[in-house]
């Protein structure tokens, strides 16, 4: 599709949503914040005639943004069971069918939005805030105040629009590091070549030789779905250098005070040619850039991986070192420190991000009947109740009370029933849209403190000893994506395609490190001759807006 397809199909969308919702705004609140559902004052502290969660019911619809998420049904698992008897809040979803941009843009041109949708921050966001179709939250803050306490006024603020208005919820957001990324280990496949040096690009690159000879059946190095590991590695020929300048999401390395091509990246480029290698040599999946996410998972739930580099490699891990250990104690996974090129300092390798603001964001339509009292209860369920009942289920079955600083106190079944456990959690990863980082994290190191080595739990053990350590702040580079329908949106996409293609090329047809770097060069052209430099001019403005916000 043509550059000046794209823009007339994404105006001819916006035009739409701005004449549906223009018809269809009148049932809801104006978004000045006005009270609506009763007296007196919230669950959790909130000022004169906040809304009181529980004390009316309150059903409201909720809409995922994403082909791959689908809802729970509300009230099935045991802590939505609990909110909606206790709290009289009912949740009903709406899918996304697995098409989730065909499905938003049919709702907008209905206008018939669901009352909550569940997003990406970005263009999706700013599309509908500009048709005036969701809700500023600035007047709700102050009488609903967990969010404001949790997430700060720095992060609520690098959150705000250009009209500097709060219209987004975040998800995930944070004060201190947090993440998953990084490099796990199949323990029995180490243990058995020696436990050999496993610190540098070098030292990886022998341990896969050694793999592929002696483990013929085994993937020595899982990259993950569309090659993941790709982008995480780039970290490791750096020092303080995040993946995210060289991933598809930004695209841009910044070099003094401007952000330049990642075509051009020095960094980029020699992570590149050492994944072309690896591939060459098959030390990497040979459809390392089409595999489906369910192959990865049985790769490593089955121990056929010997080295798996990922954004979140605990996901699988968890799982896999459970089942693996279960029938072998010597097998499962352990982590390993990220590894470096030689001569870099390892304590300034970050192959994970974070930043204040989270993953995502909930917004609020001003089609639903009553935004004032949803805002009341996601800021009820990003406070300590909320996230404990969300995280831990009801109090009195692994939880009872809580400390002075509201950690929950865990209960012997916490430890002796994981299996109890662990699915009552895993029912509610899908519904947990506004988690609070900070407070389950420390809760849940407060507890692991604790323990025993043998009762600690093997996710929260690495992420204490390596990944929290090794995540890099990412905040000052949030924002940087223009709408999709301005020029730098049109822009963003065309060099987005070409850097998709380039890379893989760059890995799998290569025969040679100069093949890989002529490659690049011919995508730095390309990217250049569809306007690359005014996108990069952008995202540099946008970069600069946000130190300045940030006091840096």
């Amino acid at each position: 599709m043509s550059n000046g397809k794209k823009a007339l199909r994404f105006g001819s969308v916006l035009l739409a949503l701005t004449l549906a919702l223009t018809g269809c705004t009148g049932g809801g609140s104006s978004g000045s914040g006005e009270a609506k559902g009763g007296s007196g004052t919230s669950a959790e502290g909130g000022g004169k005639d906040a809304y009181v969660l529980g004390e009316s019911p309150l059903e409201f619809s909720f809409y995922g943004h994403y082909d791959w998420y689908t809802m729970p049904n509300w009230g099935e698992d045991k802590a939505s069971e609990w909110i909606k008897a206790n709290k009289k809040v009912n949740v009903v979803p709406i899918s996304s069918g697995g098409q989730a941009k065909q499905k938003l843009s049919t709702m907008i041109v209905s206008g018939e939005l669901p009352d909550v949708m569940w997003m990406e921050r970005g263009a999706d966001v700013e599309t509908l805030r500009k048709a005036g179709a969701i809700v500023p939250f600035d007047d709700y803050l102050d009488k609903y105040p967990n969010l404001k306490k949790w997430a700060g006024e720095e992060t609520l603020d690098m959150l705000r629009s250009e009209d500097g208005k709060l219209y987004q919820f975040p998800n995930w957001y944070t004060t201190q590091p947090n993440g998953n990324a990084g490099y796990m280990v199949n323990k029995k496949i180490y243990n058995e070549l020696g436990k050999p040096p496993l610190e540098t690009t070098e030292d990886l690159y022998a341990y896969l030789k050694q793999v592929k000879e002696k483990y013929p059946d085994v993937v020595p190095l899982e990259v993950g779905q569309s090659a993941g590991a790709i982008d995480i590695m780039t970290s490791a020929f750096a020092e303080n250098r995040p993946y995210l300048y060289s991933s598809l999401s930004m695209m841009a390395v910044p070099s003094g005070d401007t952000l330049n091509s990642v075509f051009t990246d020095g960094i980029f480029r020699e992570t590149l040619v050492y994944f072309n290698q690896l591939y060459r040599d098959k030390l990497i999946s040979q459809d390392a850039f089409t595999q489906p996410l369910e192959q990865v998972e049985q790769k490593i739930i089955t121990g056929k991986a010997a080295v798996y580099v990922a954004s979140s490699p605990t996901e699988f891990g968890a799982i896999g070192n459970s089942l693996l250990s279960e029938e072998d104690p010597e097998a499962g996974y352990i982590m390993v420190w990220p590894v470096h090129k030689e001569g870099l300092d390892k304590n300034k390798i970050f192959p994970g991000t974070y930043n204040q603001l989270g993953w995502n964001v909930s917004v609020i339509s001003k089609t639903a009947k009553d935004p004032e009292a949803i805002f009341a209860f996601l800021d009820w369920l990003t406070g300590p109740e909320g996230q404990r009942i969300s995280m831990w289920g009801p109090e009195g079955l692994y939880w009872d009370g809580v400390d002075e600083e509201e950690a929950p106190l865990f209960t012997e079944a916490f430890t002796a029933d994981t299996k109890g456990r662990d699915e009552l959690m895993n029912s509610t990863v899908n519904l947990q849209w506004v988690g609070n980082t900070v407070y389950v994290d420390n809760s849940k190191m407060k507890f692991e403190a604790t323990l025993p080595e043998d009762k600690k739990s093997w996710e929260t053990k690495w992420q204490s000893e390596i990944t929290w350590k090794t995540q890099y702040d990412t905040t000052e580079f949030v924002n940087l994506s223009p709408a999709g329908d301005s020029a730098e949106g049109i822009i963003a996409q065309s060099v987005g395609e070409i850097y998709e293609k380039a890379k893989a090329q760059a890995i799998l047809n290569a025969g040679s490190e100069a093949d890989v770097l002529a490659i690049m060069d011919q995508a730095e052209k390309d990217a250049q001759q569809v306007g690359y430099a005014k996108l990069l001019e952008y995202k540099t403005q946008k970069w600069k807006e946000n130190l300045a916000k940030l006091g840096r």
